[in-house]
Formats: structure tokens, C-alpha cells, sequence
């Protein structure tokens, strides 16, 4: 069974849309990954205070906290200093894109995505 496999890489996913975490969740699982799911920066926050990921996939327009927020306090955390966190927004001004990376983004992917490369995107920040 692959959840069991020790290999498996865990994401969270960060995103206000049910469609958008259910299509994430069908992308995911499919190609192998454990996926949990948050449905805003602060969710997110509290989920991983208790609970361990490899990589962070969140989205930049959310309520409460939005994306570049739950980036900041990751990253002023020790815990998640080094922690790999890909944005996937529809965003793509280079403005968001530079504040996001001054945040502490690993990488940033434009929706829709395109399930392969964003794959491909997991799989060159863990390893």
C-alpha cells in the first residue's frame, strides 16, 4: 500500500478553494504523494503545530491569513526555516513573485497547473 511506504512524501496543501484542493488532492495521491489539506494561512499554522510535512503548496489570496503571511511565520520559525514551500496562485506579476521569494517561497507555480510539472516541482525541492 503506498500511504504505508516510508518514502511517501507528505505535502500540505494551502488553499481557500474546495475545487482548487480537490483537484490538488486528485493531482497528488494519484502520483504517490500524501496529501493533508488547509483551507487557510492560519489553518495551516495550527494543523503544523501538531503534525509534520515534507513540502508546503499554498496559495497567495486567502482569508484570515493569506500566503505570503503563513510564509513569513514559517519561516521565523526554526522548525520550518529550511522547509520547501511552493506557491500556487493565479497570481504572476513579478511584484508577488519577488515579495513572495523575499517571504521565503521556494518556487511559485501559476494555476491552473499542469499536475506533471508540478510533480516534477515536489520532487526537485526535496530532494
Amino acid at each position: 500500500m503506498e500511504a504505508s511506504n516510508p518514502a511517501t512524501i507528505r505535502v500540505l496543501t494551502v488553499d481557500d478553494s474546495a475545487s482548487m484542493r480537490a483537484l490538488l488532492l486528485g493531482a497528488l495521491t494519484s502520483r504517490g504523494f500524501a496529501v493533508e489539506q488547509c483551507e487557510d494561512g492560519q489553518e495551516a499554522l495550527e494543523w503544523l503545530a501538531s503534525n509534520e510535512v515534507d513540502v508546503i503548496i499554498t496559495d497567495i489570496n486567502m482569508p484570515r491569513l493569506d500566503g505570503f503571511g503563513l510564509i513569513e511565520k514559517l519561516r521565523s520559525s526554526a522548525l520550518h526555516a529550511e522547509r520547501p514551500i511552493l506557491v500556487l496562485t493565479t497570481e504572476s506579476s513579478d511584484e508577488k513573485k519577488q515579495r513572495a521569494r523575499n517571504a521565503g517561497a521556494t518556487g511559485w507555480i501559476v494555476k491552473p497547473f499542469d499536475a506533471d510539472k508540478l510533480t516534477a516541482a515536489l520532487r526537485r525541492v526535496i530532494h
